[in-house]
Order: structure tokens, then sequence, then C-alpha cells
């Protein structure tokens, strides 16, 4: 599985964003040829070059704006210079994708539709060549997955059209609800909407901790001059095909002051609420009290409802809560027909082959009790009727 893995240690831009993805392979005049599509009619030039930063050399683009571009646009306006354009529909739709999230963000920052949005710095011609250069060059490496990093946006104060506001931005915080941060590093604003928007719309997972082999890295280079590398880094890498990653949950507590009886309840609602698995594990705390560690993994999704049954369930006053990586490979289940009924069978599939088959335990439970026989004898006769299946 090819996958784009964005290491964002000093934030990103749009301009940055460009110098990595050509750094990692986009072709320079393919990407020329495709934004030539848009007939801006000469608004802008695009320089590209390799340059430094902190001992870091990588590229760097500067999208120069000539005279009579057009400093602003609606959401439409851009909708319409996109659509009329000869690129490929994937690359309009991708494109329109990240517009569409700055519009909301925009919108809600101002208190307007996201129709009547003036987008200002985002609909100027440099940040619309970001854009729709970044819809160009993702399509051009067609990775199978986009993972990104925690994001460093910095700190301090930025001026901009609307004055000067805190960092970050207000329609970067929109932008970036939900996804990890990191502030503070310098005090400059490190994320702008732009990059913030391509990553939002873009990206499949948001984790610092991700496995997977490089192959090649891409270094995009920013405009000022920070006593850290001003870089976005890139990476282009593999994971083992039939492996699907996916960003989970788990929320844990400590409970040394409840019934160990009424756990087992709390789990039987975790579970309702949405766990993906419990498990309990004995430890010591201070003063040679026992307790019990509960470990609840989830999906975002779930998270909330899974976190008020442990507040109302449980004794705890309080929740450790950790993003993972989970790394599973692709499954499907069938049914299984032996002389003591129906069970259904899980199989698991790495670079297509089966390498795990298990029966369903509740099935085979059933069965074993049914028919008043071992629930061994029951995992017997699965495993004989797949292995005469195979032999069919």
């Amino acid at each position: 599985m090819k996958i784009l893995y964005y290491d964002c240690f000093c934030g990103i831009s749009g301009d940055m964003n460009l110098g990595a993805l050509l750094d990692l392979g986009v072709e320079e005049d393919f990407l020329r040829s495709e934004l030539s599509k848009l007939s801006l009619d000469g608004e802008f030039e695009m320089n590209v070059r390799r340059a430094e930063k902190r001992g870091i050399t990588g590229t760097k683009v500067d999208i120069a704006v000539k005279s009579g571009g057009h400093p602003h646009r609606k959401l439409a306006d851009i909708e319409n210079l996109i659509k009329k354009s000869g690129l490929a529909e994937r690359v309009k739709s991708r494109a329109m994708d990240m517009f569409s999230h700055i519009a909301a963000a925009e919108g809600k920052v101002h208190n307007l539709p996201p129709g009547e949005v003036h987008f200002h710095e985002v609909g100027a011609v440099d940040s619309l060549v970001d854009i729709v250069g970044a819809a160009i060059a993702l399509d051009f490496l067609n990775p199978d997955r986009i993972i990104a990093s925690s994001i460093q946006v910095g700190g301090g104060f930025v001026k901009c059209a609307h004055g000067v506001l805190p960092v970050p931005a207000p329609a970067t915080t929109e932008l970036l609800c939900g996804i990890p941060i990191k502030t503070g590093l310098v005090p400059y604003e490190t994320t702008t909407p732009t990059g913030a928007a391509i990553l939002a719309a873009n990206a499949d997972a948001f984790t610092d901790d991700v496995a997977f082999s490089i192959m090649k890295t891409g270094y995009g280079l920013g405009t000022n001059d920070f006593d850290i590398p001003n870089v976005l880094r890139v990476f282009l890498g593999d994971m083992p095909d039939g492996a699907e990653t996916e960003e989970q949950v788990i929320l844990e507590a400590n409970i040394d002051d409840m019934n160990p009886e009424l756990i087992g309840f709390a789990e039987e609602k975790l579970f309702g609420a949405g766990a993906l698995d419990v498990y309990k594990i004995p430890v010591m705390m201070k003063k040679g009290r026992p307790a019990i560690l509960i470990s609840v993994l989830t999906d975002k999704a779930h998270e909330q409802n899974v976190a008020e049954v442990l507040f109302t369930e449980t004794t705890t006053i309080g929740l450790r809560r950790q993003t993972v990586q989970k790394v599973a490979l692709k499954r499907d289940t069938e049914t299984v027909h032996t002389k003591y009924g129906d069970a259904r069978v899980k199989k698991a599939y790495f670079k297509d082959k089966i390498v795990n088959i298990k029966p369903e335990y509740a099935d085979a439970r059933e069965m074993a009790l049914k028919n008043n026989v071992p629930i061994s004898a029951v995992y017997s006769e699965i495993s004989n009727q797949i292995e005469k299946e195979k032999k069919r």
C-alpha cells in the first residue's frame, strides 16, 4: 500500500506543500501544464528553485501575482473557474472539496453562509494556485492513503485582511477542529488556512505513530527563517498490502473503590456504547491498594458515548486518553454448513491470500449447547468442513 505521510513538525502552507510534492517527484512541467488549464490569463508566475533552510535542502515555490489579478473571489466564482477548466474531474472534485472546507470555516467565523464568503487571502491567485496545484500533485502521486502527523500551528499573532489575529487564525482553528495540533514552537504562524484545508480535506488519518517503509522524502521550504527549519517534510512510504490503517482511541481508568461485580455490568454497557474491545488488568496502586485498570478501545465516532459510560457506570473521576494507529488485515465473513448447524467463519487476507480462518465463538457456543457436545468438537467439525471446501 502506497502512503503519503505529512510530517508537519513546522506546520504547513500551500507553497510548502507544493514544494514538498514537487520534491517527491511530481514533474514540474506537468504541474505547469495542468495549472495552465485554469485559464488565469497570465495572472501569476510560478517560480520553482532549490534552496536551503537550516541545513535542509528542498524545493521552494513562490507564486508571483501579476497586476490585474483578482484578490477577492466567492465560492461560486472559484467553482465556475475550476469547472470550466480542462482539468480531470477527480482533480476538480478534490480542489473544490478543499475550497468547500475553507468556505465552511470562514463562514462560521464571520457568521455567513459559505457561498457568501469573500475569500480574501485564500481567494487570491496565489492560494488558488496552491490549492488546485495540490489537487494536481496528489492526483499525480496517487497514494492509496494520506496520513498526517499532529500539526504545529505556531504562536503569537498574524496580520491578515481582518486585522491582527491570534495564531492559529480563526479560520485555521475551524479547519483543524478534531485534528491533533501542537502550539508555540515559534512565535509566528506556521500553519495557514490553505495548508490546514489541504490536510483537512485529504488526510485519511492524523497520528504521530505510524509504521511504514520510506520510499522517498520530499522537503518543501517555507518563506520565513526560524530557529528551526521552516520546512514541510512529506514521505512517500509503503505499508504491507492487505493491511488497513485506522486511527482509534484508548480510554483508561484505574478503579480502586468499586465493587468488582459491577464492572461486568459496566463492560456490557461499554460494548453497547461502541467499545471495540474492553480489557481489565489487576494493578497495585499507592499505599498497597489493589485496583483494576480498565482499558477501552473505540473509534472517534463513539468516544464520547464510551466516556459517558465510564463516568456514569464506574467510580472513576478521570480518564486517560490516547490515540493509536490500528493496522488490520482485510477480512470477510462466510457461513459454513456443518452437521451441528451453520456457523459464521471470519477470514483474514494478506496480499490477497487467506492467512487466518476463525469460527465465530458465539455461533460455536450455541451449536455446542444445542447439540450437547463439547465446543472443541464443534470447532473440529467447522475446520473439517473448511478443508473440504478448499479441496473442491
